[in-house]
């Protein structure tokens, strides 16, 4: 296992939302807003809400000074906030993998920048920095169009055993959500499908493909949690979840910390 009492964060907000076109045509879509706050604000609060203090954003495309912008070092809210800057879309793994260095020996979070999480999931973080068995934690949700989503099987101990990209036919409507808890392992697995798989016929180094590898070597766990779950890279769901948190009035999720 990683350092077992420190938990770094990182958010992917890469990628050119090209189904929130045309939205996205000069904004990247996690700046976009989900009722009171850009969309990013969601996600880096998630991993606030777990107690994570160090986070670090992937960034891709042309919006960089935006999101200097919105969350600067990230000392308005308590947070450290730092910065990599992926090159190409090369994929949810490539994005990770540029975080090497600054996740070190530590255990880390994972969330994509469209996944919004109604509540904290702090005891699944603790839990994970606790666990000698399992190196990866995936967030599973149960969706009534298994065929749009990666699903996941699990077995009575909550291990994952299964797993398939958008099956047209399922005995399983687990969707594999964009939040991910790894050990500093998963580096070691990204290596090891880059010199094995490597990348994908879409161009992209699969994080699916990391998933699998921690589930063949019987390291990943399963997470069934019962609050809202939105990814929010269409405009429906988009709109449904803003439509969710003015009824949750929680107010904003990553309020400025007073100097």
């Amino acid at each position: 296992m990683g350092d077992s009492t420190n938990l770094c964060g990182v958010v992917l907000a890469g990628g050119w939302g090209t189904r929130l076109m045309p939205l996205t045509t000069s904004t990247n879509k996690h700046l976009l807003p989900v009722y009171d706050e850009p969309m990013i604000c969601k996600s880096v609060a998630t991993l606030a809400r777990m107690g994570i203090k160090e986070i670090m954003v992937v960034l891709g495309g042309y919006s960089g000074n935006s999101f200097f912008a919105l969350l600067g070092d990230g000392h308005r809210y308590g947070l450290d906030i730092r910065y990599a800057y992926q090159e190409q879309a090369g994929g949810i793994a490539e994005a990770l993998r540029l975080t090497k260095g600054f996740v070190g020996s530590r255990n880390v979070a994972v969330i994509l920048g469209d996944n919004v999480f109604q509540q904290s999931m702090k005891k699944y973080a603790d839990e994970f920095v606790k666990d000698e068995l399992h190196e990866c934690y995936l967030f599973l949700k149960p969706v009534p169009d298994p065929e749009s989503f990666g699903i996941a099987w699990i077995d009575s101990d909550g291990r994952i055993v299964n797993m398939q990209e958008k099956p047209a036919v399922s005995d399983s409507n687990l969707a594999i959500t964009g939040l991910y808890l790894y050990t500093p392992l998963v580096f070691d697995m990204i290596e090891e499908i880059l010199s094995t798989t490597g990348y994908s016929n879409r161009g992209e180094l699969e994080i699916t493909d990391i998933n699998r590898l921690f589930m063949q070597k019987d390291l990943a766990k399963g997470c069934n949690f019962d609050s809202h779950w939105a990814d929010c890279g269409t405009i429906d769901a988009l709109l449904e979840t803003s439509v969710l948190m003015k009824n949750w009035d929680l107010g904003p999720w990553l309020p400025v910390k007073e100097e």
